[in-house]
């Protein structure tokens, strides 16, 4: 996968995300932040570095750090990931962002810079998203965007603590991306 994309617009900065930006991560990401993630949650800097070093190492995934466009901070992490270029498909996910942006413009402005490049320069005619069912906050967020509830796969996720978990699907296609993008660009006219 590529891995020089960056991708700006509406006040966030899309960057592959690389070894210096542990520091910001390991700032602020917790249990909460976390929470409904599969791997254990990464604890100061080494453990920041392993996961960034696993994200930037994985076979279709392009995991960006999420910035202020105008200060650099860094507010999170996003990605694409079981991108499959014949197929045009791409999911996007991995995402957690400081609390702080929680319920404001960021995801919008992020996913709408990602959904953007998904269709209109990789022409994938289908984008999914995944979530524990158990995180209703991520799954409150992939609803406002749009996508389209698919259905349940049962047992599909397995939680650091060695639980199990189920995992809700979600999706947009080609055809209702025109759509989704004038939600996500009223969305983010309403908060400008």
């Amino acid at each position: 996968m590529l891995r020089d994309v960056t991708l700006e617009g509406h006040g966030v900065r899309l960057v592959p995300l690389d070894e210096p930006h542990a520091e910001g991560l390991a700032a602020f990401v917790d249990a909460r932040v976390w929470a409904g993630m599969s791997s254990p949650l990464p604890v100061g800097l080494d453990a920041w570095r392993a996961e960034i070093a696993k994200a930037r190492a994985t076979p279709g995934r392009l995991a960006f750090a999420v910035l202020d466009a105008e200060t650099g901070e860094v507010r999170g992490s996003t990605s694409f990931y079981d991108w499959d270029p014949h197929v045009l498909r791409v999911e996007i996910g991995h995402t957690y962002y400081a609390p702080r942006w929680w319920g404001t413009s960021n995801n919008p402005a992020c996913k709408l810079l990602l959904l953007t490049h998904a269709f209109e320069t990789w022409g994938c005619v289908r984008v999914a998203f995944r979530a524990d069912t158990r995180n209703t906050r991520s799954i409150a967020a992939i609803r406002r965007l749009g996508a389209v509830p698919e259905g349940v796969l049962r047992s599909h996720r397995l939680a650091p603590d060695g639980t199990r978990g189920d995992s809700a699907y979600f999706s947009i296609l080609a055809d209702e991306w025109p759509a989704v993008r004038a939600g996500l660009l009223d969305r983010l006219t309403a908060t400008d």
